[in-house]
C-alpha cells in the first residue's frame, strides 16, 4: 500500500482489484501498472474569505488510467476528501467506463471542505483557484471533470468558465454537468438515477418480480437518490423508505414521493414531513423490501450489519457501499448485488453524450438520451449478468472482470512506453 493512499476506500478498491485479478490471471506486470494511479496532483487552495483573512484549502485531482482515452471523473466537495479516497474513486472510474464501454479512462477530484459553510463568492473563488491549479492536466482531450458530492451545475459553470479564461476562447467540453446555456445536456441531472432505475428493473424481469409488487427503500436523498426514488415511483414502484444524513423516514404503504420530492428541493428536511414514521439510517437499512439502494457514501453496509438487511436486490448507487464482509455475508444470503460500477454508471455514460454534443456543436433531444441511456446500460447489465452465470461467479466479480479486462487489453495493444 502507498502510504500517501492509505485509506480504507482505496483499501476495498485495490482488495477488489487483487482478488479480481488473481480470478483473471492477470499477467503480473499489468497487476502493478493498473494498481497505482496514472498520475496525483496535491494542490493548496489559498482562498480570500468574505471577512479578509486567507484560509488555505487541500485540493486533489487524480487519473488512475488514460490507456482507453481521456480520464473522466466528477469532483467532491466534502470535508472528509482525502487523497486515498480520490484515488479509489478514480479506479473504480475505469472499470466503470470501461465496463459500459466508453473511450475514457477514470479521475477524480475533490477538495476538503464542507462547501454548506462557505458562502457563494467563497465557493466561486475556491472552484476558479482550483480550476487554475489543476488546468495543465484537464481539458476535452486530457481530462474532464464533472458533478458529484457537493458540486452541481454552477460549480462546474465556473470551472469551464475558468478554463476557457486560461485559453482564451469557451471550450464547453472542459467539463460535463454544466447548464445548458452554455453546452450542458438534458437529462443530465437525474441520469445516475434513471440508469439505477434501469438496471434494476432488468434485475427485476431476471428474478420475475413485477415492478407494481416491488418496494424500494433509498439510503440518500441527494441527486442520485431524490431521481431515483422520483423514477421509481413513476414507474409504479412502491418507495417505502428515504433518508438523508439526518435520518430517514418510512411507510410500509408507500410515501407520497412527488410531495416530498418538491419539499426536499425547497429545503425541507425529511425528518421535518409528516407523511410517515421517523428512523436512522441504520433502521433504514433493515427495513424489508424487494430493493435497497445504498446512494450516499462509501462503506455503508459492513461485516456488522449485512446480517440484518432483509432486501432480496441490493442496487449499489453510491461509489463502494459494501465491503468485503458484507459481500460475503449478501452473497450466502442470496442477495442479488448490482455493483457500483454498473448501478450507477448512468451519470458517466450521459455525461458521455454531453462530451460529445459539446464537441460536434449538435444537440440532441432528451427522448434520443434516454433510449440511448437505456440501451447502453441495459446492454452493460445483461453481459454482466452473462458472464457472471456463465463463469459460476458474482455481478460484482463479473463486472469488474469485464472492466479490467478491457483495460488490460487496452495497455497489451499499446505496449510500454519507452
Amino acid at each position: 500500500m502507498i502510504p500517501e493512499f492509505d485509506h480504507p476506500t482505496f483499501r476495498l478498491a485495490v482488495a477488489q482489484f487483487d482478488r479480481v485479478a488473481e480470478a483473471m490471471n492477470l499477467e503480473t506486470n499489468l497487476r502493478e501498472r493498473l494498481k497505482k494511479p496514472q498520475r496525483s496532483l496535491l494542490v493548496a487552495l489559498p482562498i480570500r474569505m468574505d471577512d479578509g483573512h486567507v484560509r488555505v484549502f487541500q485540493g486533489y485531482r487524480v487519473q488512475h488510467d488514460s490507456a482507453r482515452g481521456p480520464s473522466k471523473g466528477g469532483l467532491r466537495y466534502h470535508q472528509d476528501v482525502t487523497l486515498g479516497e480520490v484515488a479509489a474513486l478514480a479506479m473504480w472510474m475505469t472499470w466503470k467506463t470501461a465496463l459500459a464501454g466508453l473511450p475514457y479512462g477514470g479521475a477524480k477530484g475533490g477538495i476538503q471542505v464542507d462547501p454548506h459553510t462557505l458562502s457563494l463568492a467563497e465557493l466561486e473563488r475556491l472552484t476558479r483557484r482550483y480550476a487554475a491549479e489543476i488546468f495543465p492536466l484537464i481539458g476535452p482531450d486530457k481530462d474532464i471533470p464533472a458533478t458529484d458530492i457537493g458540486t452541481n451545475q454552477q460549480v462546474m459553470a465556473w470551472f469551464m468558465d475558468t478554463y476557457s479564461q486560461q485559453v482564451g476562447f469557451s471550450v464547453p467540453g472542459a467539463v460535463t454537468g454544466k447548464p445548458l446555456s452554455i453546452g450542458g445536456s438534458l437529462g443530465r441531472e437525474e441520469a445516475t438515477g434513471r440508469g439505477v432505475v434501469n438496471v434494476t428493473i432488468e434485475a427485476l424481469r431476471h428474478k420475475k418480480i413485477d415492478i407494481e409488487e416491488t418496494s424500494v427503500v433509498i439510503q440518500g436523498f441527494g441527486n442520485v437518490g431524490s431521481h431515483t426514488a422520483k423514477i421509481f415511483n413513476d414507474a409504479g414502484a412502491r418507495v417505502i423508505g428515504i433518508s438523508d444524513v439526518r435520518g430517514g423516514i418510512f411507510n410500509p404503504k408507500g410515501l407520497p414521493i412527488a410531495e416530498i420530492y418538491q419539499r426536499h428541493r425547497l429545503g425541507v428536511p425529511l425528518q421535518d414531513m409528516n407523511v410517515g414514521d421517523r428512523l436512522t439510517n441504520d433502521e433504514l437499512l433493515a427495513l424489508e423490501c424487494t430493493v435497497l439502494i445504498p446512494a450516499a457514501l462509501s462503506e455503508q453496509i459492513t461485516g456488522d450489519n449485512a446480517e440484518r438487511l432483509r432486501c432480496r436486490i441490493l442496487a449499489e448507487a453510491a461509489n463502494g457501499p459494501t465491503t468485503l464482509e458484507a459481500d460475503a455475508i449478501l452473497d450466502d444470503r442470496d442477495v442479488f448485488i448490482i455493483p457500483d460500477i454498473l448501478a450507477n454508471s448512468g451519470g458517466v455514460i450521459v455525461s458521455y453524450f454531453e462530451w460529445v454534443q459539446d464537441v460536434q456543436r449538435f444537440f440532441w433531444n432528451e427522448s434520443d438520451i434516454r433510449q440511448r441511456l437505456q440501451e447502453i446500460i441495459t446492454a452493460a447489465f445483461h453481459r454482466t449478468l452473462h458472464f457472471a452465470e456463465e463463469k459460476k461467479t458474482t455481478m460484482r466479480m463479473a463486472a469488474l472482470m469485464n472492466g479490467i479486462d478491457q483495460v488490460a487489453q487496452a495497455h497489451t495493444a499499446r505496449g510500454l512506453y519507452p
